[in-house]
């Protein structure tokens, strides 16, 4: 697998140094890493000389713990994004249909092999005409801190602190299971930039709103235990977000605190969206939430994973019910 991703990273780097402009893109609502990777690139590529665009999917927006993240200012509105890319780097997205009204432009830039993906999910459909896929990679920051390397670019403190962002979320305060030595050793050397880590790790994961504290609770309130299936989970609707006057991308670290339950292998938030209702799912034990996200259309990792169906709350819950009583 290394000696496949280097070669796919050596020839990315030359399809970048080739191109008369590049343009980066991420997956719609994205989170720390799709994040921290596509800005990281992008203060990289700009303090190279690189002609560089860069967007997702609308809402242009983020979730107000990322805010803080430099280079937001630069990215352009999703219209703004050019049809016929000379060169398309699609970040930490695992198909096609999570780019939104981008995916045109993607799929102009595979037709002319111009279209690369760079990803760590094992259930990326690799949807690039080059597709630079490490399973084994913490977080896409890595492997885009790979690809600098191989580009021979030198990190810029922006581009450090982006990095950082992504290696941290994906990693979950190095507590899940990717936190290897390896993470550590980028971490470390990201750390020597002057980060502020400890105003970043409140602002990412400890800093809330008093009115999303209200929401949580509620949510708390009504999460239900399923000891059977070893399974605990709970939901956010659109009726609640408007009574406590919270954005949903605000719930996005609801998923950590339900996932406590010492009772349960499985934890699952229910987020009502515009499209039906997204599942968050993690898991604790040997239960593959990835292989039931990809089964529901969705994707991730073994213990992270997530999808969108419609249909209401309880439908969808009852899905993924039988899902893990079918042994997933």
């Amino acid at each position: 697998m290394t000696t496949q991703v280097d070669e796919a990273l050596r020839r990315a780097a030359k399809l970048i140094v080739d191109a008369p402009s590049v343009c980066l893109a991420c997956h719609v609502g994205p989170d720390g890493d799709a994040l921290g990777s596509l800005l990281g690139f992008l203060h990289l590529a700009r303090d190279h000389g690189v002609a560089v665009c860069a967007s997702w999917p609308a809402p242009v927006g983020v979730a107000p713990h990322y805010r803080f993240l430099p280079g937001l200012d630069l990215v352009c509105d999703p219209a703004a994004f050019p049809a016929r890319p000379d060169l398309m780097i699609v970040f930490d997205c695992g198909s096609l249909d999570r780019l939104g009204e981008l995916a045109p432009a993607a799929i102009a830039a595979r037709d002319a092999d111009r279209l690369i993906v760079l990803d760590h999910h094992a259930t990326n459909q690799r949807f690039g005409s080059l597709n630079v896929i490490d399973t084994e990679a913490a977080a896409t920051a890595v492997l885009t801190r790979r690809l600098a390397d191989e580009l021979g670019w030198a990190l810029n403190r922006p581009a450090a602190l982006c990095l950082y962002t992504g290696l941290v979320t994906d990693t979950g305060r190095f507590q899940h299971a990717n936190t290897t030595p390896a993470v550590f050793a980028l971490a470390g050397e990201l750390a020597t930039f002057g980060l502020p880590i400890a105003e970043m790790t409140r602002q990412l994961f400890e800093q809330h709103r008093f009115a999303y504290l209200q929401l949580m609770a509620e949510c708390i309130r009504r999460a239900q235990l399923d000891g059977d299936l070893r399974l605990v989970s709970t939901w956010v609707t659109a009726e609640d977000c408007a009574r406590f006057a919270v954005d949903l991308a605000e719930t996005e670290g609801l998923i950590d605190v339900l996932r406590r339950a010492e009772e349960a292998e499985v934890s699952c938030v229910l987020r009502e969206v515009p499209e039906g209702v997204r599942v968050s799912l993690r898991a604790t034990s040997g239960t593959d939430v990835g292989a039931i996200a990809t089964r529901f259309g969705g994707g991730g990792h073994r213990f992270a994973a997530g999808y969108t169906q419609t249909g209401t709350v309880s439908e969808v819950l009852a899905r993924l019910r039988a899902a893990l009583a079918d042994g997933g």
